[in-house]
């Protein structure tokens, strides 16, 4: 019995999504340069040209892994954190426990994470302004944190940008040795809070 036009359109939209979040785990494990859509379709397990059914370039691939690959979600609750009344201290607490316990259960988390620090670093590039890694609004969120902390007198003082970068740039490391490696020990959240904390 043929399949319904329904059934195909489903079929259809569960084979593209298959091929972006795979691709975003291959895309964050090997970077823009490092994929090529021969080895990507082989980890996926399809035939190249059905990547191609679905995307006209590995450039339009990656720009569509973009759009599922932000931080719309964490932002929105940064956002909101940063509103609360509340001390520094515990808005940190807050995110470090969401980050920490997100890397620790979700590979597509740490994925991201990867995946978006790699193309901040590769935009950065793009500018001569040495200011342009800080380009990120989840940087510029968790800078009003410590910002707030360095008023309250509990985080150490230094640019916040800065601060931050290095916040993010432990997540970082921590997210490649969720993607790169099966056994690690992951710091707990007391650790990252060290990297700001006085």
């Amino acid at each position: 019995m043929p399949k319904s036009k329904e059934r195909c359109r489903e079929i259809r939209e569960e084979m593209r999504n298959t091929i972006l979040q795979k691709s975003l785990l291959y895309f964050a494990k090997n970077g823009f340069a490092g994929t090529k859509i021969s080895d990507l379709s082989k980890n996926i397990g399809i035939g190249q040209g059905t990547i191609y059914i679905y995307f006209e370039s590995k450039e339009e691939l990656y720009q569509e892994i973009f759009g599922i690959a932000d931080y719309e979600q964490e932002l929105k609750q940064l956002k909101l954190l940063i509103h609360l009344p509340m001390s520094a201290g515990r808005k940190l607490r807050r995110l470090s426990e969401t980050v920490m316990r997100k890397l620790q259960e979700d590979e597509m988390f740490a994925a991201k994470i990867a995946l978006n620090t790699q193309m901040m670093l590769e935009q950065s590039k793009e500018f001569a302004s040495g200011d342009t890694s800080y380009q990120s609004e989840l940087y510029s969120c968790t800078a009003k944190i410590i910002e707030q902390g360095q008023k309250e007198g509990t985080m150490v003082n230094g640019s916040t940008m800065k601060l931050a970068d290095y916040y993010w740039g432990v997540v970082y490391l921590y997210a490649l040795k969720r993607l790169f490696t099966t056994e690690y020990e992951i710091i707990g959240v007391e650790d990252l809070e060290r990297t700001v904390l006085r």
